[in-house]
């Protein structure tokens, strides 16, 4: 047994909570890496990992079953990911978890197709 997912498991329900991740194996894998990773008593992990095979229904339901768990406090998705699913983030309209896109590992960030960022600046007022 991990006992770091051990202690990230007890961290998550008293003190703290969980970043989810949604992207492609090596940014998965580094997040995974710098320890947060967790996966409850049921085996439901915080992360997908989208490759080739990964259907748009599967990231749909990832996304969807992430921004309802009590215990995710931000969903990173990598922008290229996003992208497929753009209509659910556009709808999502809750503070927490919050929604981080950041890029893509072989596609640079594009700040106009981010959809959280675009809210911010239209609320502080910022044109560009």
């Amino acid at each position: 047994r991990d006992t770091r997912t051990t202690t990230m498991a007890a961290g998550a329900g008293q003190d703290g909570a969980l970043l989810a991740l949604i992207g492609d194996e090596d940014t998965v894998t580094g997040f995974l890496l710098a320890g947060v990773g967790h996966k409850d008593f049921r085996q439901n992990t915080n992360f997908l990992i989208v490759d080739s095979k990964t259907t748009t229904k599967m990231i749909e339901q990832s996304f969807l079953s992430f921004t309802q768990r009590d215990d995710v406090a931000i969903v990173v998705i990598a922008q290229n990911v996003a992208n497929e699913i753009r209509h659910l983030i556009e709808r999502y309209d809750k503070a927490i978890p919050a929604i981080l896109e950041i890029p893509a590992k072989d596609q640079p960030y594009d700040p106009k197709q981010d959809t959280m960022l675009t809210r911010v600046k239209t609320l502080l007022g910022i044109n560009n």
